[in-house]
C-alpha cells in the first residue's frame, strides 16, 4: 500500500523538477518557421493607425518590427526573447484607395483621378476628351479598384483595415524558381 502512494508522488517529483534549457542564440540567425514570431503580437504599437502598414515603413518597403522568440530561446542581443528584425510592408505615401475610386467614379472624366494619383499628361488626355468619351473614364476605375493603377510615386494605397489589399506578382520568360541550398 506504500508503494502505490510513493510511485504517484515520486512521478510528480520527476516531471516538477524538469528544468528547462534556455539557448542563447543570435536570434538574427532564426529562420526556420516556429523559431520566431514577427511582429510580436503582445505589442500593438507595430501598426500606424493612419497608413494601416507597419510603422515606419521605408521606400525600400522594409520596415524594423519586435519579434518574439521561441520558449527557451534567448537572444544574445537584448538578453530576452524579444529582437528587432526587418520584415517586408508596403509603403504609403498618402493616397487612399476609397478617395481615388471617387474621384474616378464621379470626376474621372475630367481626369482628376490621374491628377491625384500623379499623372497630370493622361490627367490633361481625359480633360480635353472628356475621359476618351467616357470609355476612358470606365477603363480607369476598372484598372484603379483593381490596382493596377496606383500611385506616380510607386507607393501602395492606404486602404481601410479590413480592405482589400492585393499584391500583384508578375512573371514572364525569364521568371524561374532558384534551386536552394537546403533544398
Amino acid at each position: 500500500m506504500c508503494c502505490c502512494a510513493v510511485l504517484p508522488l515520486l512521478l510528480l517529483l520527476t516531471f516538477a523538477t524538469r528544468t528547462t534549457h534556455q539557448v542563447n542564440v543570435d536570434c538574427n540567425e532564426l529562420q526556420m518557421m516556429g523559431q520566431f514570431m514577427c511582429p510580436d503580437p503582445g505589442r500593438r504599437d507595430h501598426i500606424d493607425p493612419r497608413t494601416q502598414q507597419l510603422a515606419g515603413c521605408t521606400k525600400e518597403g522594409r520596415a524594423r518590427v519586435w519579434c518574439i522568440a521561441a520558449n527557451d530561446i534567448n537572444c544574445t542581443e537584448t538578453g530576452n526573447a524579444t529582437f528587432t528584425r526587418e520584415v517586408p510592408c508596403k509603403w504609403t505615401n498618402g493616397y487612399h484607395l476609397d478617395t481615388t475610386l471617387l474621384l474616378s467614379v464621379f470626376l474621372g472624366m475630367f481626369g482628376v483621378d490621374r491628377f491625384y494619383l500623379g499623372y497630370p499628361g493622361i490627367g490633361l488626355l481625359k480633360f480635353c476628351t472628356l475621359g476618351g468619351m467616357f470609355l476612358g473614364q470606365l477603363v480607369d476605375i476598372v484598372l484603379i479598384a483593381l490596382q493596377v493603377v496606383g500611385p506616380a510615386d510607386g507607393s501602395a494605397y492606404v486602404i481601410p483595415y479590413y480592405g482589400a489589399g492585393i499584391h500583384i506578382v508578375r512573371s514572364d520568360n525569364t521568371t524561374y524558381r532558384l534551386p536552394r541550398g537546403d533544398w
